[in-house]
């Protein structure tokens, strides 16, 4: 089978982490900041950062008009965090100028978790995921305050949605790229080949 090429948008946030998560998943990981590195993937990940600035960064580089047709056009793409944000279709408390790829139909709340000092770690059962828990790093997470007809909620935690899947987009309130934990990127590189992959790549 051919190995699916997974792209993370790298305008800001905890890039590496992704492309190293990706890699450890059998697929074949790239940095994707222009429209035509973006043309050039299965999928691609959204990375964890300040979904504000990733938005105007998006814009600014291009990417975001782009984004939303890959989207809409089905390519899998997985949010973590901030990614969850900008998969949104709409958010409870926007900053002023931000916008959302979206892709899902829920409603999120930015840092609903509490602020830097309040991070903390959580076993998550993720459904889809087996082999038990993850470990889920939540830093100035948002949650998931509602979803639509057509989104699937696959993990709670604290009485709140932590993880959403809807068709080809998959998203994290958390971070399992920070753990050595690859099953959730496991996860979303098997939705990637189900999808299909680009022979020519």
């Amino acid at each position: 089978m051919t190995t699916p090429v997974i792209g993370v948008l790298a305008l800001q946030g905890d890039v590496r982490e992704h492309l190293v998560a990706l890699a450890a998943a059998d697929a074949v990981a790239r940095p994707v900041r222009r429209p035509d590195e973006l043309a050039g993937v299965d999928g691609l990940v959204l990375p964890g950062g300040e979904s504000t600035t990733i938005s105007k960064l998006a814009v600014l580089f291009g990417l975001m008009e782009p984004l939303r047709a890959r989207v809409r056009a089905g390519m899998p793409v997985y949010g973590t965090c901030a990614g969850l944000i900008l998969l949104a279709d709409k958010i409870l408390d926007p900053r002023s100028g931000q916008e959302t790829v979206g892709g899902i139909d829920m409603i999120v709340r930015r840092n609903a978790f509490g602020r830097q000092n309040e991070s903390f770690e959580a076993s998550v059962d993720v459904k889809g995921v087996a082999g038990g828990p993850v470990d889920g790093v939540f830093i100035r997470a948002p949650w998931v305050e509602s979803v639509g007809a057509r989104a699937e909620v696959l993990a709670g935690h604290d009485g709140h949605i932590v993880a959403v899947r809807q068709d080809n987009a998959l998203a994290t309130s958390f971070h399992p790229e920070l753990t050595g934990d690859h099953r959730v990127h496991a996860l979303f590189v098997d939705m990637v080949r189900v999808n299909g992959v680009t022979e020519s790549l």
